[in-house]
């Protein structure tokens, strides 16, 4: 499993020109699966999310979490993740989990943060488009 998780001031998640997903201050995370990914995956991953300290204390030193600020979360699946460009210039998805595997990490990863976290999302398997305002930047790399 991969996360990208990013700090953000504003995002959201636009499909067929609506918007399905919209958060102000909290993190969007950028959600990828592949092979090998179970529940305890899944677990670690959203504890890791949820209390990751990456939000300024009154010190502006990154000690605060997502809980301590009552930040939300925008999810958004991403398959690309897992893209490998290493050969070609075409890259290879073989690592990413397809499909309906997929959609039920992906489901149960946001029920997991939900029991802690206040947590929009985007529409699984659909064209989105995404946007941002990347506080910081702070842009954290989670894999497990």
């Amino acid at each position: 499993m991969k996360v990208v998780v990013q700090r953000v001031t504003h995002a959201e998640v636009e499909v067929s020109k609506k918007i399905v997903g919209k958060i102000d201050k909290g993190l969007l995370l950028l959600v990828g699966f592949t092979y090998g990914d179970n529940i305890e995956t899944l677990k670690w991953m959203a504890n890791k999310v949820i209390n990751l300290r990456i939000f300024d204390d009154k010190n502006g030193i990154m000690n605060l979490s997502l809980k301590d600020i009552g930040g939300k979360i925008l999810s958004v699946s991403q398959f690309t993740l897992y893209g490998d460009g290493n050969k070609g210039n075409r890259p290879s998805y073989i690592k990413a989990l397809g499909g309906n595997e997929a959609k039920i990490l992906y489901d149960e990863f946001n029920k997991l943060l939900k029991q802690e976290i206040e947590v929009e999302e985007g529409i699984f398997k659909e064209d989105m488009k995404v946007s941002l305002t990347n506080d910081g930047p702070i842009t954290i790399i989670l894999e497990k």
